[in-house]
């Protein structure tokens, strides 16, 4: 594809930022995909020679580059490795960006993919629907049979779809908390797009945790989806819509900082300010991982239980928008500490893909199974009881290796084991998930 004149300002930007790539090839280890394939073109590196040859005009935009911008997990491992500061995840945004500007995705996988963007998650009351939609498929054991009879790819498809939990568990937050205790600050939660209908115990224990915490938790009306998503699908203009929509707001709120308990969120909301720059400047440094958060303020910790039991074993798997989109590693396991009758066991590669990545396992399913595979190995090696992760995708995506491994381990949320931990000291019933 040959690029208007008009359009060669953003890709001379391009081209400069993948002059920061030395080479080195420090990336390559850590690449999932290049891991998987053994491929170069498949490597940070070998996507970085791509970037820069077209944004020089010295290869044309085509169907072949297109497919490795998209075979990408966006995991930005890469950037935790680099030792010249890459700043891989946006440069690989703004070239998918050019991807979707030269119309290079089409057919009818690219039209559900853009209809589930754009008309369904953004929009609460038309995702809660859907989601009511799936309650009943299940309800009348549909999904049992869609797995018999759809063929190859549809039936695989239908097996990766999440189970709907009960109403209770999707109801709405109120919108404030009050602290308990000696008050320490008041913070906006942001419930996000999928959480409250798929991961609603997540954000009622985030709450919880908070206020038991000592914080004021408001919970922010007209907030919406991160845009995350959108991203990462090459829809830059309308993840800077979403953006702007959330940082006007979480400013109304007047809160002291933003609390998010998805990765994926957490790190869309911190790169606000590079989406929108001085407009989303503020929204951007508010951003708080829920587990950051509570480690930099000194967690109440909860009380110990009487009685013998043996540890519960707890493994933390770090997902990648936190660890290497946000640089947040030890907070959560700190706090997974700090939780009576829990020993932390840790497995060889916490650090790598689980093969979630958004909507990724949807769409590349061989490549996110063989990710997923590798994740499980190391997961068994250790077995642990539960499976600690912070991000939904991820969350959905082990639980899928769990029951494909037969590993016995449960998956949860960091905040779910405190506000369990919390409710046993009250004697209150568990909520678990």
């Amino acid at each position: 594809m040959d690029v208007d004149p008009a359009e060669r300002g953003p890709l001379r930007e391009l081209s400069t930022r993948t002059l920061d790539c030395v080479h080195c090839g420090l990336c390559l280890p850590v690449c999932p995909t290049y891991r998987e394939s053994g491929r170069e073109q498949s490597s940070p590196r070998g996507r970085v020679y791509l970037m820069r040859a077209f944004a020089e005009g010295r290869i044309p935009l085509g169907p072949g580059v297109a497919e490795e911008m998209y075979l990408c997990l966006g995991c930005r491992a890469c950037e935790t490795a680099c030792p010249s500061g890459v700043r891989y995840g946006s440069m690989l945004e703004a070239m998918r960006t050019e991807v979707e500007k030269a119309g290079l995705r089409r057919g009818l996988a690219k039209r559900i993919e853009t209809f589930a963007l754009r008309a369904l998650v953004p929009h609460p009351r038309r995702l809660r629907r859907a989601i009511d939609a799936l309650a009943i498929v299940e309800r009348l054991r549909l999904d049992r049979l869609s797995t018999r009879v759809l063929p190859g790819p549809l039936r695989e498809l239908a097996a990766l779809a999440p189970r709907v939990p009960p109403l209770r568990d999707r109801r709405p937050l109120p919108g404030f908390v009050r602290a308990q205790g000696t008050r320490r600050g008041r913070v906006a939660l942001f419930v996000g797009c999928v959480m409250p209908e798929l991961f609603g115990r997540v954000n009622h224990a985030t709450a919880r945790v908070l206020a038991r915490n000592g914080f004021d938790v408001v919970v922010p009306p007209d907030q919406g989806c991160c845009g995350a998503l959108h991203a990462h699908a090459g829809d830059a203009e309308f993840a800077q819509h979403l953006a702007r929509r959330n940082a006007a707001a979480i400013g109304r709120a007047q809160v002291d900082a933003l609390v998010v308990n998805s990765a994926g969120c957490g790190a869309a909301l911190r790169e606000a300010g590079e989406w929108l720059g001085e407009e989303g400047a503020a929204l951007a440094v508010s951003v708080r991982d829920v587990c950051e958060l509570l480690d930099a303020a000194g967690l109440r910790a909860p009380a110990a239980q009487g009685g013998a039991k043996p540890p519960l074993r707890v493994c933390y798997d770090d997902p990648c928008h936190l660890v290497h989109g946000q640089r947040v590693a030890e907070a959560p396991r700190r706090l997974l500490r700090r939780i009576p009758g829990v020993e932390l066991v840790a497995h060889e590669d916490p650090t790598s893909c689980c093969g979630a990545a958004g909507i990724y396992a949807l769409t590349h399913r061989a490549m996110a199974s063989a990710v997923l595979e590798r994740k499980m190995a190391s997961l068994a090696a250790v077995d642990p009881d539960v499976v600690a992760s912070g991000n939904p995708g991820c969350i959905l995506q082990l639980r899928t290796g769990v029951a494909r491994s037969g590993l016995r381990a449960r998956v949860a949320h960091p905040i779910e084991l405190l506000d369990e931990a919390y409710a046993a000291e009250e004697g209150l019933p568990s909520k678990r998930s």
